[in-house]
């Protein structure tokens, strides 16, 4: 059995997702578990170099984590030979041309989503990376999640027949900033600095529902600006630009209707802060990030409309939790551990830039929805 080391330039990894889900619980996990175990024994050892422009907080962010390499010269880590992949977390705004960059300079590439600001740039990153002839990767965490594995568990079952519809609901209070903190960065409601729902967002949608309960067919979509002012990080009142809240509806391939609320202008009584309710002919089943829960065809109770009595039904109470298989890892590491795989044994990883590409399409889709105010479909894509 042999150590195989993999150089990582990790760009981004000081904003609240790089550091947390990306560089402590995924690489400095594995790390600690001793490195990404391959078929043949042998085990691939992360050594990651953190780049950002913040020198005091890049190094503080190093010695933390007991990492030895750090720089705020991302050219001069792209020169290095024996560092082969590159990751990036950073603004979207920069993703594109720093994915090309890093392409050019001969380097794999995984990265946060989405890919770039437009569909556009997004397949021209596929054909730079065709070109280059190196392997790429992109994060689609949600599929990952135990409640949404536990989900999938039940669909690969048969449990549900023919799936009907799914009702997804995501989203919490984001405070205005004014009396208590926002719990988002100000650049999520700003245009300029790629802000909006609708972004952020439906990229996730397309990989969740394509993967699934089926492809993507058409959508149509409603956004808002619910809270038109703000305070940023500085005390700072601003306009907030773009949309904060957004309701689509999707066409999937097989017929299944799905619909999901997203909003940042909501307060939470529900499982999680994101459920999805999936109705089939056999059953039924809610599912969060971590749990899950169905309802069998034999076992859905009979309620009768009545208003002039209080509801006799325990709804909640009808419903079992679904167990699942075994203990569930964070699910940013699971893919980061596939990722890796795939580099080193080319194990089988879907999730490329051509993924990307997709939740771009369905983000650009799902605005013209919105602006036009119809229905639009959405092809296969061409590159």
């Amino acid at each position: 059995m042999a150590q195989q080391r993999l150089g990582i330039i990790m760009n981004g990894v000081t904003g609240r997702m790089g550091m947390n889900q990306h560089l402590i619980r995924s690489i400095v996990a594995i790390r600690e578990q001793g490195g990404v175990q391959l078929k043949n024994g042998d085990r691939v050892m992360p050594d990651p170099i953190l780049v950002g422009r913040n020198a005091e907080r890049v190094q503080k962010l190093a010695k933390a984590h007991g990492i030895s390499r750090w720089t705020t010269d991302l050219d001069a880590a792209l020169k290095d030979k024996k560092d082969t992949l590159f990751f990036d977390a950073a603004t979207t705004q920069l993703r594109a041309e720093l994915l090309k960059k890093a392409m050019k300079a001969g380097k794999d590439i995984y990265c946060e989503k989405p890919v770039s600001e437009t569909l556009k740039d997004a397949l021209d990153l596929v054909r730079v990376a065709k070109k280059a002839g190196i392997k790429h990767g992109v994060v689609q965490d949600k599929l990952f999640l135990p409640g949404l594995l536990k989900l999938k568990l039940l669909i690969d079952s048969g449990f549900f027949g023919r799936i009907l519809s799914v009702r997804g609901e995501f989203g919490y209070w984001v405070f205005e900033g004014d009396w208590a903190p926002a719990q988002r960065p100000s650049w999520n409601y700003k245009k300029a600095e790629g802000g909006g729902i609708i972004l952020d967002m439906v990229c996730h949608w397309r990989y969740v529902l394509d993967n699934l309960f089926g492809d993507v067919e058409s959508v149509t979509c409603l956004g808002a600006t619910h809270i038109p002012k703000r305070v940023d990080e500085n005390g700072k009142t601003y306009t907030n630009d773009v949309d904060d809240a957004a309701y689509a509806t999707f066409q999937l391939k097989g017929g299944a209707i799905a619909h999901i609320n997203m909003s940042w202008c909501t307060r939470v009584r529900r499982d999680d802060l994101v459920t999805f309710h999936v109705d089939g002919t056999l059953g039924s089943a809610v599912a969060g990030l971590q749990k899950c829960w169905s309802q069998a065809r034999v076992n859905t109770p009979r309620p009768v409309w009545n208003p002039d009595i209080p509801q006799p039904i325990q709804f909640f109470d009808t419903w079992q939790e679904v167990p699942g298989l075994g203990v569930y890892d964070n699910g940013f590491k699971t893919e980061w551990e596939m990722f890796i795989r795939h580099l080193y044994e080319d194990a089988p990883f879907k999730w490329t830039l051509l993924e990307g590409a997709k939740g771009l399409q369905l983000v650009e889709a799902a605005h013209k929805s919105w602006k036009e105010r119809r229905w639009v479909d959405i092809p296969a894509l061409k590159v």
